[in-house]
């Protein structure tokens, strides 16, 4: 579960733990404890000589990120291994928005944090890592990764097999994963060396993280006082890595002491036809499934967004169990659930009664009343018509498939229910839902469903991006995409607006009419590269949006999709519509998916886009029905509500007109 953050103003999204730090990225106001750590950390410091590839900093742009990407692209073509090492420097000359210190002698947590939730754990003991695109090339290149043990990473999906001694193995399904895996790579690895030589600077600090101290003993309190001291970390960021690292920080930071972090990296494989299989095994399993139910030309819905909100609004799940989960939430055994649900059910705070029975179901299912419900829930999806498939080839995105008709309306979250529901029952569409692809992915993912599937109805993209304009937790929608890999500009109708998200939005505002900018990845930006699209009004930095958009473009065109062009989809035969929640600020330091978690009310944003989403799809299908069958279209089913205007009011005030 993450991090619990209790706040006073519902409006800070979890994050007044960061109150303390300015906004310009200086350092934490000077306290008492941390007067030495606040005294080094305002000072410009640079890296010891033995960190120092002899490069000065200058100040980096655009240019240095492609010249990164094309360095560690070049060497990853050799047929060997390669060193990190001579990736650091490049790394430096990015100044990445995600790790700004990271010339710095002292540990830039924020980027640390963030990396080790994007690496298993098992990343602690590897030397070499392995790209590769499916099972057979690891085959082929005589490592057994099928009898490997399957790792996972806290925060980014992927396939990971670590081989027990020094080897971890990474499924790779476009190049956006190597953009994304080699900067995490050197970041951890530049950090982690940081950590190294603080902790060996004085022969002590490793003799305290050997020392047996009860955790409960004050004893324990001042010797991690003094660890945290030495190391130049933070206090609300040693409080982070105690969430991530639990019991085991000491022994962590004593593994990080005990060696040098120098890693090797090879890639095997790395064909664009090897990515044209690796999607296509994807797809063969989901494809055996709409067959098997006999669904295989049935009009579609398809939905890139995630596996739990979806099926949380849709199943009835947590309105089935509600009295348990309430009980459970009130029992005490969780505080932090038992004082929210209090001022929830009092009305002290504005969140939704829905999105906390979806968190608290998270908690619950650890429990024994919890597990047997689990156990049948399977079963009652399936009675439902909601089909799950766990991904079980090389790309790690799981799907889901919902059979409208097979429904069950009194148990769809009260949010999505609208006039005519019952009319659903004759419906033989389905929504096709998969965890959101990571960049280039998507474009694979995207052309793959496209060539297989007849009858698309709709096309919705809901993802997380970075604002350069609004505040966490705000939900963007933008009509406007630049893809940084082909360079197109994609003009488009995007067919959500303020009116359909703002009245289920509790905390964040939305912002539509916005321009997104679709990067590589998320350590290869800088201020000079975002302030470079800032000045051209681009407010959203995502990954999904342009490859999704090149796919849509041979969707509909004679020709593969271009590069460096102005296009416009404007006209297309099917919905499109795309939502991102903020789950980043780069212009405010500190504000990042590493730094802190949104904890429940992050939820505010992706369940506000997903009953949006899941009420365009109900009334574009209820509507699709009333045709069909020959009845008077009925106006309350229109998809797109007067912009600004409550969905309820709205109502209201044509049925008192007819």
């Amino acid at each position: 579960m993450p991090q619990k953050q209790k706040q006073d103003d519902p409006h800070n999204n979890g994050m007044n733990h960061f109150k303390h730090i300015p906004q310009d990225g200086s350092a934490p106001v000077a306290q008492s404890e941390d007067e030495m750590l606040d005294k080094y950390d305002h000072q410009p410091t640079s890296l010891a000589p033995s960190l120092e590839h002899g490069e000065k900093y200058h100040i980096a742009g655009k240019r240095d990120v492609e010249l990164y990407i094309r360095t560690y692209n070049t060497l990853l073509r050799s047929s060997g291994e390669i060193s990190l090492k001579a990736l650091v420097q490049a790394h430096y000359n990015i100044d990445s928005s995600l790790h700004p210190d990271a010339r710095k002698a002292y540990p830039d947590m924020s980027a640390f944090i963030y990396s080790v939730l994007r690496l298993p754990d098992a990343i602690n003991q590897c030397e070499l890592v392995l790209l590769g695109q499916s099972e057979e090339v690891f085959l082929q290149q005589g490592f057994h990764v099928n009898k490997w043990q399957a790792v996972t990473a806290p925060a980014r999906r992927r396939k990971w097999f670590y081989n027990g001694k020094k080897t971890l193995a990474a499924y790779v399904a476009s190049v956006s994963d190597t953009d994304d895996i080699v900067p995490v790579l050197v970041a951890f690895q530049i950090e982690w060396n940081k950590m190294y030589y603080l902790l060996n600077a004085d022969p002590t600090t490793m003799q305290l993280l050997e020392t047996q101290v009860d955790p409960s003993s004050p004893v324990f309190d001042e010797i991690s006082k003094v660890l945290r001291q030495r190391l130049h970390i933070a206090a609300d960021d040693w409080q982070r890595l105690q969430v991530i690292w639990g019991e085991n920080l000491w022994d962590k930071l004593h593994q990080i002491g005990s060696h040098r972090k120098s890693f090797n990296l090879r890639m095997l494989g790395g064909s664009h036809v090897g990515y044209v299989k690796a999607t296509r095994q994807w797809w063969a399993p989901v494809r055996n499934l709409l067959d098997t139910l006999g669904l295989p030309d049935r009009p579609v819905y398809f939905v890139s967004s995630n596996t739990h909100s979806l099926i949380n609004v849709l199943s009835g799940f947590a309105l089935r169990h509600e009295k348990a989960l309430t009980d459970f939430a009130r029992s005490g055994i969780d505080p932090y659930l038992s004082e929210e649900c209090q001022k929830i059910q009092d009305g002290e705070v504005p969140g939704n009664w829905q999105n906390f029975l979806y968190f608290a179901s998270r908690e619950w299912g650890q429990t024994p009343e919890g597990k047997e419900a689990n156990r049948t829930r399977l079963q009652e999806s399936q009675d439902r018509g909601i089909w799950h498939l766990g991904a079980r080839h090389g790309l790690e995105i799981d799907a889901q498939v919902f059979e409208l008709s097979k429904l069950v309306s009194s148990e769809i979250d009260p949010r999505c229910r609208m006039p005519h529901m019952e009319t659903m029952a004759r419906s033989d569409a389905v929504i096709l839902n998969i965890d959101y692809p990571l960049g280039m992915a998507a474009y694979r993912m995207m052309r793959e469903i496209m060539e297989n599937l007849s009858q698309i109805c709709g096309i919705y993209v809901l993802g997380k991006a970075a604002t350069l304009n609004g505040s966490i937790g705000d939900v963007m929608i933008s009509n406007v995409v630049l893809d940084e890999h082909s360079q197109n500009t994609y003009w488009f109708d995007n067919k959500f607006r303020v009116g359909e998200v703002q009245p289920y939005l509790t905390y964040g505002s939305v912002l539509d009419n916005q321009k997104a900018v679709s990067v590589k990845g998320t350590y290869l930006q800088n201020r000079q590269y975002l302030d470079f699209y800032y000045q051209s009004n681009y407010t959203v930095v995502e990954m999904e949006s342009g490859p999704y958009l090149n796919a849509i473009y041979e969707d509909q065109y004679l020709t593969r999709y271009p590069t460096e062009e102005n296009l416009n989809l404007l006209s297309l035969p099917y919905d499109l519509g795309i939502l991102h929640y903020a789950s980043d600020t780069p212009y405010t330091r500190g504000k990042n998916l590493g730094a802190g978690s949104l904890s429940y009310f992050g939820m505010d944003s992706t369940y506000a886009s997903s009953v949006a989403i899941i009420r365009r799809i109900f009334a574009n299908e209820i509507a699709t029905i009333q045709r069909r069958i020959t009845h008077p279209l009925d106006e309350s089913t229109t998809p797109i509500p007067d912009e600004g205007t409550h969905v309820p009011e709205t109502r209201a005030k044509k049925a008192k007109a007819v």
